[in-house]
């Protein structure tokens, strides 16, 4: 697989999984939909936010903790969509 094609497909799991559930996949979860092994998925999470996306892990760790528009912590900036409220906004 290609590089672009790689970043493109974890950064569709990390924002089908925030949109869905409500909080960002952890780097197994992302190696399971990419159908590659836990190490590779944490090198794919790592080489996508390499690439500068608007987003950021926490640091010295591997969980995401923005993932534009998006934000796994609790902010002031939350998001309701019909009636719901899962999701925080950066």
């Amino acid at each position: 697989m290609n590089e672009s094609s790689e970043l493109d497909k974890t950064f569709n799991i990390i924002m089908r999984t925030m949109v869905e559930k409500g909080q960002a996949p952890h780097y197994t979860e992302i190696a399971a939909d990419l159908g590659v092994s836990v190490e590779e998925g944490c090198k794919a999470l790592h080489d996508l936010f390499s690439a500068r996306i608007p987003g950021w892990l926490f640091p010295n760790t591997d969980y995401i903790t923005s993932f534009a528009p998006f934000n796994n912590l609790p902010t002031q900036y939350r998001i309701t969509i019909d009636g719901q409220q899962k999701w925080f906004g950066q």
